[in-house]
């Protein structure tokens, strides 16, 4: 009990073993930041001034681009200030939020692109029933009900694990409070706080991972009866960006957690939380971006509007 002790900060060790690169991955990884805002904005920008887009599938997308701005935000400027003071510090009130709102937008984004798969879904099995069944209202409420499920899911992990006693080391091998690194902080044993949280993990990721796949199951199943070339591609060329990023972002977030963290070095688990943490959003909106016509030509409409009123 004598190692016990009030922890008032922690210190992010962040890419220590890197040092010698760090003013390189700072410029590196502000571009990152930079480039995921502007880009998620330009999408919220496009998608609310221009009519044409006002229908549900960009709905989703503006949510989803909003999401992609708070969840890179969660993170990313911490870990700039951590690769310049290196290690940096954070309180312990500042590591219970960003752990929470990380684990929050974790969540949001798993209900989300189950929403947009649903109605990617709807879209193509059932085109004739497809304004009456994606109203507005419904809209509402699966994004509603997306948001709101984020913020409660990680109440309960997020209070387990600041209850429990921390020893006098306060070091996290990590560029952001993430539960493994956190977890092996504690004093006391963890195993039901893991045990609670691989369950909840596994609620929140696996059935909105299932939904999706079955929805995506159904659309390849009607898009392959479509007779003409022509047909098939148009069909596929609505939902291919969605599969893309449901593809880039499980596919990571998988890697990093479903490999037990003792398998996996230190440095290979941060360069994996790098990839669905700061990499994946800035992706996501050159995929939606440049894969999709109409949100091309409304970018273009947007940026001559711009052009004309500087020179006006």
């Amino acid at each position: 009990m004598s190692n016990l002790t009030v922890i008032k900060e922690f210190l992010l060790l962040g890419f220590g073993s890197l040092h010698g690169l760090r003013f390189f991955l700072f410029g590196l990884f502000l571009g990152i930041y930079v480039v995921t805002l502007l880009g998620n904005i330009l999408i919220l920008s496009v998608f609310s001034s221009d009519r044409s887009l006002q229908i549900p599938m960009y709905f989703f997308l503006s949510n989803f681009s909003f999401l992609e701005i708070c969840y890179t935000t969660s993170i990313a400027p911490k870990m700039l200030q951590t690769l310049l003071s290196s290690p940096g510090t954070i309180s312990f009130a500042g590591c219970v939020a960003q752990f929470y709102f990380f684990g929050s937008m974790a969540v949001v984004e798993c209900f989300l692109l189950a929403a947009m798969s649903y109605d990617r879904y709807l879209a193509i099995c059932s085109p004739l029933r497809y304004p009456a069944l994606m109203s507005t209202r419904t809209c509402i409420l699966l994004t509603g009900g997306s948001w709101l499920g984020g913020f409660l899911t990680p109440v309960v992990t997020v209070t387990m694990t600041f209850q429990l006693p921390f020893c006098a080391a306060s070091e996290i091998d990590h560029f952001f409070c993430d539960l493994a690194p956190v977890l092996k902080l504690a004093c006391s044993d963890s195993e039901r706080v893991e045990k609670t949280t691989f369950l909840m993990a596994s609620f929140v990721t696996m059935v909105p991972f299932l939904l999706t796949v079955a929805s995506y199951i159904r659309v390849v199943a009607t898009v392959l009866k479509i007779p003409s070339a022509a047909g098939k591609q148009r069909a596929f060329s609505t939902c291919s960006s969605h599969l893309i990023v449901v593809t880039l972002y499980y596919g990571t977030l998988g890697t990093v957690y479903a490999i037990p963290t003792v398998t996996q070095a230190a440095a290979l688990h941060k360069i994996f939380s790098l990839l669905y943490t700061v990499v994946t959003p800035m992706i996501n909106p050159i995929v939606y971006s440049l894969r999709n016509k109409d949100v091309k030509m409304a970018v273009r409409r947007l940026l001559s509007q711009c052009t004309y009123a500087r020179k006006s």
